[in-house]
């Protein structure tokens, strides 16, 4: 009995220890199967999570400061976008360029309603560059209407009216299909807007990133244009001018316009990275904004835009249902080879500035400015040169737009020589009054033939206390010769 007993009691065992295995394998395969579950849930939510916030950053309006640190890290090393789209384009016009250049001035346009100013646009690149600027430039077109019979009319005056440009290899027409194009019906509808003008942006926001893709290699530098603007003489000796000044320094957009998409500058090796980018977000925001976006991802925080404005739109109707579209850049001057030539200096001022608008932001071509609190008689803002110099002549403007009643109302201008004392105080001894301020600005010309020494020292002079404050909105110096005595 004791021996059944002990048989009995041993099979019990195993079958409870064989039990408590199964349990312990059903448990690890059940915790194993959970944790894979939990795993890819977490997962799910994260990319989501991850997902939602890009979008939620996406959309916050252009005005509002992004936090480039926190994410140009992400977008450079995760988002490794340096190859090129995998499309391809017909050549409307034009063939492949035999060597590069040193600027791309890209247009992309669409059928419109009412008017059409792409040949006024390409007309205007060419007369107001010089022989020697076309050489250094290239213009490409993307007709980027799905309507066959738009775009061979459209070739076509293009080819009669700039036939000796396509010859030179200076202007390519392209295309490309419409299969190659992402979804563009039933997209989100963010801001509101109708469905029709989210399709409309969307596709704007394509076409501009197959043209960056395609000019990607044809320049060291590129500038997107619209497809009714008007160019100002020489720009392109312009653009060279300020992409020598900004030599060592970080840039990632220089701006020649303060209107949407016209006069942006990138360097061509962003190009890439730029057009996956506005593919990515191709349905979230029109492309300007985007470009905002963009440009604080990749470090930029501020806006670098020069003055004058080398690019004026003309257009009066939209290519979005032919509406009204009367913006003009008040900043553009047609003639703006004769930019200014701001030479090195010290710059300070005995006034009341207000916050950070310091006496620097009114010699900078950047569109900025000087700002200082109601001026009293005898305060001045001073120029030190580092080296003297022989002016030819000198514009100054004072008020903004917005503030027009902050000019200086009663100020003469002088220039100076015989400095003394050390660098962190020098100044002239001896001035000479070149004349006064009327209504706010101040210019003069022929400056070398009417001042015989080298010039050390300008400054701008109250010369009677006024209530309102005072907006120096732009110092603007021309060097005839540089004196190395």
């Amino acid at each position: 009995v004791k021996l059944l007993y002990d048989l009995l009691h041993m099979r019990h065992l195993k079958y409870f220890d064989k039990m408590r295995c199964l349990r312990k394998r059903s448990a690890v395969s059940f915790l194993g199967v959970l944790v894979i579950c939990l795993l890819f849930i977490n997962l799910y939510i994260e990319d989501g999570y991850v997902l939602e916030g890009d979008k939620q950053l996406i959309r916050e309006t252009a005005t509002h400061q992004l936090n480039p640190e926190r994410y140009v890290h992400t977008f450079k090393d995760l988002s490794n976008f340096s190859g090129s789209i995998n499309i391809s384009y017909r050549y409307l016009a034009g063939t492949p360029l035999p060597r590069k250049r040193y600027l791309t001035i890209g247009l992309s346009s669409v059928k419109r309603r009412k008017g059409n100013y792409l040949l006024e646009t390409i007309k205007s690149i060419f007369e107001q560059s010089s022989y020697e600027e076309l050489k250094e430039i290239a213009v490409v077109v993307q007709l980027a209407d799905f309507d066959s019979a738009w775009c061979e009319g459209m070739v076509q005056d293009i080819s009669q009216k700039f036939a000796h440009h396509i010859i030179a290899g200076r202007l390519i027409v392209i295309h490309v299909p419409e299969e190659y194009y992402p979804v563009l019906d039933g997209l989100k509808r963010n801001y509101n807007d109708p469905e029709d003008r989210v399709k409309f942006r969307s596709k704007q926001n394509v076409d501009y990133a197959f043209l960056l893709n395609f000019c990607a290699n044809l320049s060291d530098y590129y500038v997107m244009l619209e497809d009714d603007v008007r160019c100002s003489k020489n720009f392109l000796t312009a653009v060279k001018k300020v992409i020598t000044s900004r030599e060592g320094s970080y840039w990632v957009t220089l701006e020649f316009s303060k209107l949407g998409y016209i006069g942006k500058l990138y360097h061509s090796r962003d190009l890439p990275r730029l057009a996956h980018f506005l593919l990515m977000f191709y349905q979230e925001m029109p492309c300007d904004w985007l470009l905002i976006h963009f440009r604080g991802l990749l470090a930029q925080k501020e806006v670098i835009r020069f003055k004058p404005s080398l690019f004026q739109h003309m257009g009066y109707y939209s290519s979005y249902k032919g509406a009204e579209n009367k913006l003009k850049d008040d900043d553009f001057e047609e003639e703006s080879f004769d930019i200014p030539d701001n030479p090195p200096a010290n710059l300070h001022t005995n006034m009341n500035v207000f916050e950070n608008y310091e006496a620097s932001k009114a010699y900078s071509s950047i569109d900025e400015y000087f700002w200082g609190k109601a001026p009293s008689t005898g305060d001045f803002y001073g120029i030190v040169f580092e080296k003297p110099i022989k002016i030819s002549k000198i514009k100054v403007v004072t008020g903004t737009e917005d503030r027009q009643n902050d000019i200086l109302q009663h100020g003469a201008l002088e220039v100076g020589e015989k400095i003394i004392g050390n660098k962190k105080g020098r100044q002239c001894t001896t001035y000479l009054r070149l004349g006064e301020f009327k209504n706010g600005n101040f210019e003069i010309t022929d400056l070398e033939h009417k001042v015989l020494f080298d010039i050390n020292c300008m400054r701008i002079l109250v010369t009677k206390s006024q209530k309102e404050w005072l907006i120096i909105r732009s110092i603007s110096i021309w060097t005839s010769q540089t004196s190395f005595q």
